[in-house]
């Protein structure tokens, strides 16, 4: 069984009823993985969503599917730590984002395997990362 954390680009096809992410998703939860949302990307997803003209449909969709979810929210340690690794990773000459940093931040706390597209978080250190939108599955391959 793995505990995932899920970044806003694997969350965002999650509302498509038909898409492969989401019966991926659905048959790992049954089968005992367990995935979590950091409210930063929570609010991405929902402000995506929201903004399209499918808004009240993908709502529906969305709170069907939410309940799958466990959610963390940002503590003053996730703050502190995502500064740091902005800090570290720009000493380095890389850049990330105050949102990715948050969610990285809570990833690590709570030994969470990040489902994300998004390579800036590979150069996280420690930080476990998969992509179940590559062929690959994974980012660092």
């Amino acid at each position: 069984m793995t505990d995932y954390l899920i970044d806003t680009n694997h969350l965002s096809p999650l509302i498509s009823e038909g898409h492969t992410l989401r019966s991926k998703l659905l048959r790992q939860n049954r089968l005992g993985d367990s995935f979590g949302i950091a409210t930063p990307a929570l609010v991405e997803l929902l402000y995506g969503i929201r903004i399209l003209p499918r808004a009240r449909q993908n709502l529906e969709e969305w709170r069907q599917l939410s309940v799958v979810f466990t959610y963390h929210s940002i503590e003053r340690r996730d703050a502190e730590q995502a500064a740091s690794l902005q800090i570290e990773l720009r000493r380095v000459g890389w850049q990330l984002g105050i949102v990715d940093a948050l969610i990285g931040a809570v990833a690590l706390r709570y030994d969470l395997t990040l489902l994300t597209t998004d390579k800036d978080f590979a150069r996280i250190p420690d930080l476990k990362v998969e992509n179940w939108l590559s062929a690959s599955g994974n980012l660092n391959g």
